[in-house]
């Protein structure tokens, strides 16, 4: 409906405006009470900029949901070891305020538990079977929490974008980047979320972790923007991208980085690699990996 995709421009306008406005209070709160620590660059944690036809680099969605359970250290565990660029997992919280790594507000879908996982506390969640409902080889999987998942990225040496799903408090916030500093993963793991207030705790809890905006559609001064927010990058819409081309060559000149998501077909790879985007997200990354070197000219 007309109107309905109006009233959806007109929230994630206001939402880029709240991030924008909040992390910009947070920068300056930081800066008032101390000399703010040396920042990841955008090439230390997403690397130079592409241009029109360079291969992206590939980031595997979900841990490597098309090969094990998303989300699990089976999934992570295959794509780290498959060699992709960068690992991408969801985390949320638990009803005792544990970060776990779970895509959906509830455990239905991936697990054969009930209900929300806001609702359940970590003990109850870590008792679920998040690996039979996949195939009956991964009986047994469980929800891994943030940390089992970073302590395997460190052994890994790979990187990874994280996803903060929903709204976290500032306690938890500081309690997950803390557990990221502690591993020296700072220049190794992007923080990334839709939600205003969760970028300002971030940005407060750390300004050497890279945070990056998640936009279904681009505002009109994007690059200002993410400038504001003091960003690495965006994670932004497949078809919003397509209907502003021009917007790749926007961010780049600023020094910002843009990875295009959820991306699973040659036809879509083809169009955003001809725009110059720098990663996308995919559920296919095997396949993205052998369509790249094809494309190279490097097959065979």
């Amino acid at each position: 409906m007309p109107d309905d995709a109006q009233a959806d421009r007109a929230r994630d306008r206001l939402n880029a405006l709240l991030i924008v406005c909040v992390l910009a209070i947070a920068s300056v709160v930081i800066a008032f009470l101390g000399a703010a620590p040396t920042r990841v660059s955008a090439s230390e944690v997403l690397g130079v900029a592409r241009t029109p036809g360079d291969a992206a680099f590939i980031a595997s969605h979900r841990g490597g949901g098309a090969t094990a359970p998303e989300n699990t250290l089976p999934a992570v565990g295959a794509a780290l070891a498959a060699g992709f660029d960068y690992v991408e997992v969801d985390v949320a919280l638990t009803s005792d305020r544990h970060p776990v790594l779970m895509h959906d507000a509830t455990v239905d879908r991936t697990t054969d538990g009930h209900g929300a996982l806001a609702a359940l506390t970590l003990a109850e969640v870590q008792a679920l079977d998040a690996g039979t409902w996949f195939d009956k080889r991964f009986a047994g999987t469980r929800v891994p929490t943030l940390e089992e998942f970073l302590d395997v990225l460190g052994a890994s040496g790979h990187r990874a974008i994280v996803e903060f799903k929903g709204v976290w408090d500032a306690t938890a916030v500081t309690s997950a980047i803390g557990d990221v500093i502690a591993r020296d993963l700072e220049s190794r793991v992007a923080i990334s979320s839709f939600d205003a207030r969760t970028l300002a705790l971030v940005a407060a809890a750390s300004e050497v972790v890279p945070r990056m905006l998640i936009l279904k559609h681009i505002p009109d001064d994007v690059v200002r923007a993410a400038g504001e927010a003091g960003v690495r990058g965006i994670v932004v819409d497949r078809k919003a991208v397509l209907s502003r081309p021009e917007v790749v060559a926007e961010v780049h000149r600023a020094g910002i980085r843009i990875i295009v998501y959820t991306l699973n077909r040659d036809s879509q790879w083809d169009a955003v690699t001809d725009l110059g985007v720098d990663g996308i997200v995919t559920d296919a990354p095997d396949t993205l990996a052998e369509w790249q070197q094809a494309a190279s000219g490097d097959a065979g």
